[in-house]
Parts: structure tokens; sequence; C-alpha cells
């Protein structure tokens, strides 16, 4: 059996073709008993309106893209649940697009896309945010965007958190608590937020004169794995950090793990601090101090900016992060 078209909706009703086409683009042109004989119909017949043709008739679309480099599972997962709860209720739908930044071809593929799907809005999460050229795929296919990353941007095309500053908060926490001796494992070169919160450490640290070379700074690539190597590379320092600050908290987790094979108690022999508060923070033994990342919140914030751009300058560009105390950081010695 074939799908009911628009003009089957239109003939059992009794109305145009374009009758029921204000009845699906909610048009205030229509009175209230012709609206719901409509609606009546659409719903005996189980009709469902071509997004493409609709998007034609009306000149807009009803897709939001998320665009991402697969880095960091959990912060898709958040952001994308932001953006699902934004889009609740209203006639907008989610498309998710992973790019790879490091290939030649990445800007011909995503304007590619971009031109092939018309989003009314992109939303480029945290490493794609700060490729110019996935910037420029944007604005040369068009399409309105938003950045999810530090000041790169207008307001009206940035979400943003301040993880330098919150960083440095963090690391001074450490500090505060009698800790002098602080590793850190940081991010990827080219991910955007890890330089920021590296850059928070180093300025904790040197605020307080104490030391920061490169013997307490080792390398990860945001995951579990990375932070289990980075962290046995840091507990082999002499003398040994009593605490480190990984750059997210899959990194964090992964020094617990190394923590734990070596016979180290956490908080007692090692602190440790994360950053971003994913599920896994609460959810390890004992649960992480890390750096809560209201991601969800600001990919929400994003769409609003795309949905409404009337209100775009005024909605929030810039959201505060809160440090979450846990059990995985004490005194040193304690």
């Amino acid at each position: 059996m074939s799908k009911p078209t628009i003009n089957d909706v239109a003939a059992r009703a009794g109305v145009s073709k374009k009758t029921v086409s204000r009845v699906i683009n909610n048009s205030p042109q229509l009175n209230a008993a012709t609206r719901a004989r409509v609606e009546q119909v659409i719903a005996e017949l189980g009709y469902v309106p071509n997004p493409q043709a609709r998007a034609l008739a009306t000149g807009r679309n009803f897709v939001i893209a998320l665009v991402h480099d697969n880095t960091n599972p959990q912060l898709v997962l958040s952001a994308q649940q932001g953006m699902l709860e934004a889009i609740r209720d209203t006639e907008y739908a989610l498309v998710i697009r992973p790019v790879d930044r490091r290939a030649a071809g990445m800007e011909h593929d995503l304007r590619h896309f971009l031109e092939m799907h018309r989003p009314a809005g992109v939303l480029l999460l945290p490493g794609v945010a700060e490729t110019e050229s996935a910037v420029r795929a944007c604005r040369e296919a068009g399409c309105k965007y938003i950045r999810m990353a530090a000041r790169l941007d207008e307001p009206h095309r940035l979400v943003a958190s301040n993880d330098r500053r919150a960083a440095a908060d963090a690391v001074s926490h450490l500090i505060a608590l009698g800790h002098e001796r602080i590793g850190i494992i940081s991010g990827p070169e080219e991910a955007g937020p890890a330089q920021q919160r590296e850059l928070g450490y180093l300025d904790a640290m040197a605020d307080h004169d104490l030391d920061r070379g490169p013997a307490l700074i080792a390398n990860g690539d945001f995951s579990f794995e990375s932070g289990i190597k980075a962290g046995n590379l840091l507990l082999e320092v002499s003398p040994r950090p009593t605490a480190i600050f990984a750059v997210n908290d899959d990194m964090a987790a992964g020094v617990l793990h190394a923590a734990r094979a070596r016979g180290l108690t956490v908080p007692g022999q090692l602190s440790i601090v994360g950053f971003e508060d994913t599920p896994i923070a609460a959810q390890i033994w004992p649960p992480l101090t890390t750096v809560h990342v209201p991601v969800a919140v600001m990919a929400c914030g994003a769409v609003f900016k795309m949905i409404y751009p009337d209100q775009a300058e005024t909605l929030p560009a810039h959201f505060p992060l809160e440090l979450i105390k846990r059990g995985s950081v004490a005194p040193p010695g304690a």
C-alpha cells in the first residue's frame, strides 16, 4: 500500500492542497473548523509531510546539524542530549555528522554535506570548532553556525566556558590542601579546550612558584588507555607527584587505574582531579573530584540561538564552570 500524499489529504478533507500545507505549517490564515477537519484526516490517513518538500515550500529547513571529530564520545553524547532537549516539541530534527579534521578533504566534504542538507544551523564541537576550514565550509554553504569553543567568535556564534580559569582554580585547590608536587596529563595539541586547561595548570603553578617542568607533564589523547600510560610515566618520576590533574575524566580514571596497579592509595598517597564531570567521575571509586562543564546546557543554548535568531545576541554565550569536590582528593599523606 502506497503512502498517503498531500493530495490524498486534500481530497478527503475537501480542501485545496494549499490549505493542507497551511495546516502543516501552522499558518494563522485558517479558521478553527477547517484546521480541525484537516488535522483529523491527517491522523486518519497517517500522513507524514515530506521534509524536503516542506523546506522548499516554506523557504526554511528544519534540520539542525551536530558536527564533531569523534575524539571525545562523551562530549558528543552530552551535546546530543542538550540539542534534543532544545528541539523537543518543535518541528526540528537533529542530524549528526562526524568528520576527520586532519583529512585533506575535510572542508570539501563538510561543505558538500551542508549544501546537500541545508541545515537551519550547525553546532561545531571542540576540535572542529577551532578549525577555520570547518567554519569556512559553513560560511561558503550559507549555513548558520555556533562554535562550542573558547572566545573565537562573536557572541551570537558562540557558546563558551573559561576552561583556563577553571583549571587554575582546580589546581589551586590542590595547592591549598598542601600539594606542591603536581603533575598534569594534557590532551592533544590541536584540541582547544585541552590547551586552555593546560594553561590554567601552568598559571596556578606559576602563581605559587611551584615546579612545572617537563617531567611533570605527560601527554594523552583523552582516552582511558592514554591516562594509564601517562599516569605510569608521572608515577615513575622522582620525587613522585602527590597529585595529578588530568584535562578530562577518562584520563583521570586511567591515572586511578595506574595508581591502584602500583599499590598506591587514592587519595592517601595520590590525589587525582579530572575535568568535565562525565558519568565516569561519579561511578569510579573513590569518586572523582572534577570540573563540571555544562555541555548539554551549552548545546541547548546553541540550538536556541539557531532557531530563534532574533534573540541570538541576547542569549548566553559564556557558561560558568564548577569544581565538584569528591573523594579522590585529600591533603598529601592524609
